[in-house]
């Protein structure tokens, strides 16, 4: 079973990928701040992992690279989240050690598609 954490201050977001994502072939695994998301990812690294690029505690990108510089079997595909497109941060993301970003709030085909483009990426 795929594990996918969802970093994100908002509740209701974490609420809408779990409902969207969870079932069958995904655990979705939610962190309300940037620090606990690291220390979970320290703890168990999980494939997948979705950071909000405008976290209240550290920088996204921060997060990145923390998670990048962890010692783990697990190399987990890593996007951002953002609420509209900005190349810079999306830059700054992938030198981080992201794959890509995700824009939200997302529907339920729109980070369906995104799970699927993920998959053939791996």
């Amino acid at each position: 079973m795929k594990r996918c954490m969802f970093v994100d201050d908002s509740s209701v977001i974490r609420k809408v990928a779990r409902r969207i994502l969870g079932g069958s072939d995904m655990l979705v695994i939610e962190a309300a701040s940037g620090l606990d998301a690291v220390e979970m990812c320290a703890a168990d690294m999980p494939d997948i992992i979705i950071v909000d690029g405008a976290l209240p505690d550290i920088q996204a990108v921060d997060v990145i690279r923390r998670v990048r510089a962890m010692e783990s079997p697990v190399q987990p595909q890593i996007l951002i989240s953002l609420v509209e497109v900005d190349v810079a941060s999306i830059m700054r993301a992938k030198r981080a050690g992201a794959q890509g970003y995700l824009l939200k709030p997302f529907n339920r085909s729109q980070l369906l598609e995104c799970f699927r483009s993920l998959k053939t990426a791996a």
